[in-house]
């Protein structure tokens, strides 16, 4: 499993019974997780410091319940980068912090080619609140981000601006993904690398309809036909159970047929503070292309 060892400001500090123990910056949160099948808990008294808690409800969905007085929103850094953070009405908090093992990936190979001269074009789609566009910002790259829901799309530039970057070259586009990339092989545009979270399922912004199972292979297909010749990655991350990462991996050997590829694939997960266990959170598949 691959995991960031650069977390300071986020902490999984326990687990059981369905639920994480979290500390986010100045806040502890309790977070259902269906893949915490075990009841015991390491520090029960410590779930009792928690300023909210999400209740699933039967009919689905769910609400927040205030525990301790709390701010509506606040932030945390990770390394250099900062992000603001938020209850939402969905469990989440508007940050994925598993995903800070795939930043720092992007950083580092970045970087090494901005330092060498180059100018990196990056792709990032179902780009949510942006930490992939963060950190691609931050290493140096122009950044196209793509992502059908104008709210979220508010949240990145935000979070770029927070990390000190609003004056970078990055492009927030709200569209539908499929379209998008269709629209980008017409115009001729090339992009370096290809960032991409897809969701299970999902909606554009006309209403159009994501299914991964179903769409994931024409996505990267197209993908492939907007890779520079000089490309340098795609990173594809993963959480529905049904598609692996040999499923994923399967897909771009097929799909892009007109590249030499190095991909490989790994779960992505936190460990729980003083301990050796760790919490998966979803599949990274990268592709690394050969010159």
């Amino acid at each position: 499993m691959r995991y960031s060892k650069e977390l300071k400001e986020y902490e999984l500090l326990d687990m059981a019974n369905g639920e994480k123990l979290e500390k986010w910056g100045k806040y502890i949160l309790i977070r259902p997780d269906p893949q915490i099948v075990w009841p015991d808990k390491k520090n029960p008294k410590l779930w009792e410091k928690a300023h909210a808690r999400y209740i699933r409800s039967s009919s689905g969905g769910g609400h927040w319940e205030k525990l301790k007085k709390m701010d509506d929103s606040w932030n945390i850094k990770y390394k250099d980068l900062t992000f603001n953070l938020k209850p939402m009405g969905f469990k989440h908090t508007g940050l994925f912090p598993e995903q800070s093992v795939n930043w720092d990936y992007i950083i580092d190979n970045i970087s090494k080619e901005v330092k060498k001269g180059r100018e990196v074009k990056v792709l990032n789609l179902f780009a949510y609140t942006g930490g992939a566009t963060v950190a691609s910002a931050y290493a140096g790259a122009s950044v196209c981000h793509v992502d059908s829901s104008q709210g979220m799309t508010n949240w990145a530039k935000e979070n770029l601006a927070s990390s000190g970057l609003k004056d970078k070259p990055v492009r927030f586009l709200v569209d539908d993904v499929l379209k998008f990339v269709k629209r980008e092989i017409r115009r001729g545009n090339k992009y370096d690398c290809i960032i991409m979270d897809p969701p299970s399922y999902g909606r554009g912004k006309n209403g159009e309809v994501w299914s991964i199972e179903k769409n994931i292979y024409e996505l990267i297909e197209l993908c492939g036909k907007i890779l520079s010749n000089n490309a340098m990655f795609m990173v594809i991350n993963t959480y529905t159970g049904g598609l692996s990462g040999t499923v994923i991996s399967n897909v771009l050997n097929h799909a892009i047929k007109d590249r030499k590829l190095n991909v490989s694939f790994d779960e992505i997960g936190l460990r729980q503070k003083d301990t050796k266990e760790f919490l998966p959170c979803g599949i990274t598949t990268i592709c690394e292309f050969n010159k």
